[in-house]
């Protein structure tokens, strides 16, 4: 065992620090434009209203922001039930993230004006133009709790609310060991606000994690991060296919005004990774290795870049690559010509001009 764990050692020093990033062609880094937060950090997702007002987004400390043109700053819009001032701004401590919450994936019912946020520790939650508390709509199924509330995208016709919970035993600080254990936990959900009842639509999912309802409304697209890859979930038929493969790990899948869906990916997936994640006891030892994973991840991806997006059709095929100097993108969100960049790690939004 003491042999199996110095070579994991290896192997993960390998994985992080010794393995070329991949050069594409560079967009023109004129068109691109940062957003600085002030004390906040960790854009993952973002939500226009129905007056086209925004975006709004959730950041590390549990606050949701709202973009103001007229001022060009980031506002305050609204908290999580827990948070506390002194405890929670600005913070990027993910010990604190189950007290202060950490919204992700966020969507505006644009009949009724609510913002629904799947918060990573307290599950499903909303807030109103008149209640800026952000308040629990659900927080378990089947008898089960949350364990990672991530994504959600709401049918605008009947207010159906679909969302994914990535793990059942992995919380969002524990991610990196979500993915390198194989954790198979993941599931995605329906939530309809006329019966307000839970139904788990898929489950067994490697890391559920974006979804997206198709604009007729007859399916989802589903990352499933951990296999680097998207899932197609038929509504009616209730029947799931893979749709397609992706080059990296994907995050948050977004529609696309234009057609198809954008997928970002937070960093590419090597060769050397994908053996050493299909070898079942190096995925037991790398958890137990003496250093932090997610700080060195951290700190590799910040020296080499390598984050990917790309715009997908219906049927899986490659419409368009976004592959610039990126680090950690989580989302990307297009409007008027304009695609918005997420991140959970940076303290920015960024704007890239199409």
């Amino acid at each position: 065992m003491k042999g199996k764990g110095m070579m994991a050692a290896a192997m993960a020093a390998c994985i992080f620090f010794f393995i070329p990033s991949f050069e594409g062609p560079h967009h023109d880094d004129a068109k691109l434009q940062v957003l600085p937060l002030s004390n906040a950090s960790g854009p993952e997702s973002f939500a226009f209203d129905s007056a086209g007002q925004g975006p709004y987004t959730g950041v590390s400390d549990g606050r949701i922001f709202k973009w103001s043109p007229e001022h060009h700053q980031w506002i305050q819009f609204a908290v999580s039930s827990g948070y506390m001032d002194e405890e929670c701004a600005g913070s990027q401590d993910k010990e604190k993230e189950n007290i202060c919450g950490r919204p992700l994936g966020l969507e505006f019912n644009n009949k009724t004006g609510d913002l629904f946020v799947a918060d990573a520790y307290k599950g499903l939650l909303k807030a109103t133009q008149d209640e800026r508390i952000l308040k629990p709509v659900v927080t378990s199924a089947e008898g089960g709790a949350f364990g990672f509330t991530n994504s959600l995208d709401i049918d605008q016709n009947s207010g159906v609310i679909y969302f994914s919970d990535s793990s059942i035993n992995f919380q969002r600080r524990q991610f990196m060991k979500a993915i390198i254990t194989g954790d198979r936990t993941g599931r995605v959900m329906k939530y309809d606000p006329e019966d307000e009842k839970v139904e788990v639509l898929i489950n067994g999912l490697a890391f559920a994690n974006g979804v997206a309802l198709s604009r007729d409304g007859s399916f989802l697209l589903i990352v499933e991060t951990t296999e680097c890859r998207i899932l197609k979930y038929k509504l009616k038929e209730k029947s799931v296919q893979v749709l397609v493969k992706l080059p990296g790990f994907p995050d948050n899948i977004k529609r696309s005004p234009r057609g198809g869906y954008w997928v970002a990916m937070h960093s590419r997936r090597k060769k050397v990774v994908q053996w050493a994640l299909s070898v079942s006891w190096i995925r037991r030892m790398i958890p137990y290795l003496p250093f932090d994973l997610h700080k060195l991840s951290e700190l590799m991806e910040r020296w080499r870049g390598g984050a990917l997006a790309m715009r997908i059709g219906d049927d899986g095929e490659v419409l368009e690559v976004l592959d610039n100097r990126f680090k950690f993108i989580s989302e990307v969100h297009e409007r008027n010509g304009t695609l918005w960049i997420g991140s959970v790690l940076v303290p920015f939004a960024s704007l890239y001009k199409l």
